[in-house]
């Protein structure tokens, strides 16, 4: 029976809500790349083209045209690395014991939503870990919730990002963990309306906009448990330059895990917190560290230190961050779906494919999604410790 599927999406709707769902803050604040009339194969690469920083000349005026400076475009891909689906199968005795009950059609509807509150879940997690894991810098401190009493960690955490050059267009988001939202809330002067400007965050628990920052809330902040490596000494005679990534360690004492990526590292003498893209489990080897790169001259045998394991609230600036989804790819000419039809989840806003298959005595309805995330640039990204 054909057009099952659309004349069930207002059962679909309806169950938005009753089913209840996590908070999602990354979604909305990341660059949703979504094409709804294209397939992806768990694999295929999405390309995208990042020019590097420009040099400046001195203007020397001559009757010949300068030949200009060669300009190096990078390409850097997003992959699709997930083909996920739930599936719902239903038997004819199983529909005949829901309508002599609550109603196949409302169960039906709950059991598609909780379909997408999962892949929704694990959507947003993905971003939550390719954030914080390509964040260029940290501040606060490890341990401690921010927004403790003032409004302070918010500046601190968005001169980071307006140093390291991002744009400041209104498109910047500081998404935090529960505890830090709760600090917030309590904050005096967001919950006076005579010192906010407005009631939305007394009347309606809006976290609204800081300096800037949009600032939202995800149950899927990551926690990062730290290497467990101590004694590192930054090893280069020459020593290293300000924007050096590739820092060469020695000296270290591994104890199991060593540095590892997403922590969090100083260098004696110097007040930033860099964050680790790629780490070691050796004495001694290179780290790199994620774009910017230091912030200051790294000097021989200077100390380094991992921080404490954290809770990794992140700020970052929409282009930073991308979500690349689409449909599963099906053969061509079709598959043995009887039905299908995509349909956009009011809580997060992604768009699923439902598809419905019919078999012997039995049918199967299958919620699904391919994605792909990717911090394209770690220059945009700072995490906020707690």
């Amino acid at each position: 029976m054909a057009n099952t599927l659309t004349n069930l999406a207002a059962d679909i709707y309806k169950a938005a809500d009753v089913v209840g769902r996590e908070l999602v803050g990354f979604i909305p604040a990341s660059t949703i790349n979504a094409n709804g009339s294209e397939r992806a194969a768990k694999g295929d690469t999405v390309r995208a083209s990042f020019t590097r920083a420009a040099s400046a000349v001195d203007v020397a005026e001559a009757m010949t045209i300068p030949e200009g400076t060669d300009q190096t475009v990078d390409n850097k891909t997003l992959s699709i690395t997930n083909a996920r689906a739930v599936q719902i199968p239903y038997t004819g005795e199983d529909m005949k014991h829901l309508n002599n009950g609550i109603g196949f059609q409302t169960v039906y509807g709950d059991q598609i939503k909780q379909a997408m509150r999962v892949l929704v879940n694990e959507i947003e997690e993905d971003l939550a870990q390719q954030a914080y894991l390509n964040a260029s810098r940290a501040y606060g401190t490890a341990g401690t919730t921010p927004f403790g009493s003032t409004l302070e960690d918010g500046a601190q955490i968005l001169s980071i990002l307006e140093a390291n050059g991002m744009p400041t267009d209104g498109q910047t988001s500081l998404v935090l963990g529960s505890a830090a939202a709760v600090n917030m809330r309590k904050l005096t002067q967001l919950t006076k309306v005579n010192e906010a400007g407005d009631g939305s965050l007394l009347r309606q628990g809006i976290l609204g906009d800081i300096f800037g920052l949009n600032v939202r809330q995800s149950a899927k902040v990551q926690s990062h448990t730290k290497g467990a490596g101590t004694g590192y000494l930054a090893d280069l005679v020459a020593g290293y330059a300000v924007g050096d990534t590739t820092i060469h360690l020695d000296t270290g004492t591994v104890n199991t895990t060593g540095i590892k990526a997403g922590d969090v590292i100083t260098f004696a003498g110097d007040t930033n917190k860099y964050i680790v893209n790629t780490g070691t489990t050796a004495v001694e080897a290179d780290i790199i560290l994620n774009s910017n790169g230091l912030r200051a001259t790294l000097a021989d045998n200077v100390a380094a230190t991992i921080g404490n394991t954290y809770v990794a609230n992140v700020a970052f600036h929409r282009a930073a961050l991308e979500l690349a989804m689409r449909a599963p790819a099906v053969p061509e000419g079709g598959d043995a779906a009887d039905d299908a039809m995509t349909i956009v989840d009011p809580h997060s806003g992604l768009v699923f494919e439902i598809r419905m298959y019919r078999g012997y005595r039995k049918s199967m309805i299958e919620v699904a999604a391919s994605w792909g995330v990717k911090a394209w640039k770690s220059d945009f990204i700072a995490t906020l410790l707690g």
